[in-house]
C-alpha cells in the first residue's frame, strides 16, 4: 500500500543544493602545510580561472594550517600576505597556526608544536639548523622572536573562526553537530573530527572544511572536506563555488615538476 502511494505521489523532492550569492564566486583552499611550491602554482591556477570566467567579484578563504611540516611555511606565510594585498582573501585559524602563536610564549605548547611540525616550520626562517639543535626552548623562543616577522604574526592573529557566504560555511576542521553557530567553541572549530566527519545529521547548510586528510576531496550530503594532505601526497586541493556550481583545482607535484588539473564537483 504504502508504495502504491508513493508512486502516486511521485519521487520525493531533492533539497535544494547550496549555493553562494548571485554575482559572487568563491575559492576555498585547504591546508598548505609548508607547501609553498604547491601554493604558488595554485595562485597562478585560480587567478587564471577567475579570469576565464569572466573576473567579478570572488573572494579566496585559506581553510587554515598554512604552516607546519612541509619545507616552507615561511614562503607560505609570505605568498598569502601578497596574495591578500591583490585581492580579497579572508583566513581562517587553524590548529597549527594556533599551536605556533602559542608556542612564543608557552613553553608545553612549544614542546608540541615542535613535534608535529613545528621544527620545520622554525627552520624555514633564517635559523642555522645547529643553533637551534643545541637550542634549549627558552631558546628557541628567543630564536623564533628574532626570525619570524611581525607581519607574520599579524596574519596569523587576524585569522577568523569561521566564514558565512550563503548556504556555506566556511571551517577550518569542522562544527560540533546540533550546536548553533553562535554557540560553536573555537576548540571544536580548529580541532573536532569524527564527531563531525562521521555525522550524518543534516547540518543545514554545507561545511567547508580542511583538517582532516582525505585521498581526494570528500563531498557530503552537508561537507566538503578539502584537505588532501599536501605536504605527505604532493597534492593541494582549491575548491570552486559560484551560484550552485562547484569545481575543484588541484596542484600536484609529478617528478620534478608541478602539474595543474581541474575538474567539476557533482
Amino acid at each position: 500500500m504504502l508504495s502504491r502511494i508513493r508512486n502516486l505521489l511521485g519521487p520525493a523532492p531533492s533539497a535544494p543544493q547550496s549555493a553562494v550569492p548571485d554575482g559572487q564566486r568563491v575559492y576555498a583552499v585547504g591546508d598548505i602545510h609548508g607547501r609553498a611550491d604547491l601554493f604558488a602554482v595554485l595562485i597562478e591556477a585560480i587567478e587564471a580561472d577567475h579570469r576565464q570566467r569572466g573576473g567579478g567579484e570572488s573572494l579566496v578563504v585559506l581553510l587554515g594550517d598554512l604552516v607546519d611540516r612541509g619545507p616552507d611555511s615561511a614562503g607560505v606565510l609570505r605568498l598569502a600576505r601578497e596574495w591578500r594585498a591583490a585581492r580579497p582573501l579572508r583566513a581562517l585559524m587553524g590548529n597549527h597556526e594556533e599551536m605556533f602563536l602559542d608556542a612564543f610564549t608557552k613553553e608545553d605548547v612549544l614542546r608540541h608544536f615542535l613535534r608535529h611540525g613545528g621544527r620545520e616550520t622554525v627552520l624555514s626562517y633564517p635559523v642555522d639548523p645547529k643553533v637551534y639543535g643545541e637550542a634549549t626552548l627558552p631558546e628557541t623562543q628567543a630564536i623564533m622572536r628574532a626570525v619570524v616577522p611581525a607581519e607574520d604574526l599579524a596574519f596569523m592573529q587576524a585569522m577568523e573562526e569561521m566564514i558565512r557566504v550563503g548556504d556555506y560555511l566556511f571551517v577550518h576542521a569542522g562544527i560540533r553537530p546540533g550546536l548553533p553557530l553562535e554557540q560553536q567553541r573555537a576548540g571544536d572549530l580548529r580541532w573536532i573530527r569524527e564527531t563531525f566527519t562521521t555525522s550524518t545529521e543534516d547540518l543545514g547548510m554545507t561545511v567547508v572544511y580542511g583538517h582532516t586528510i582525505y585521498d581526494e576531496v570528500e563531498l557530503a550530503p552537508s561537507r566538503i572536506g578539502i584537505d588532501t594532505g599536501a605536504y605527505a601526497s604532493g597534492q593541494l586541493t582549491a575548491l570552486g563555488l559560484e551560484g550552485t556550481e562547484r569545481w575543484v583545482i588541484q596542484t600536484s607535484t609529478d617528478g620534478d615538476t608541478i602539474t595543474v588539473s581541474q575538474r567539476s564537483l557533482s
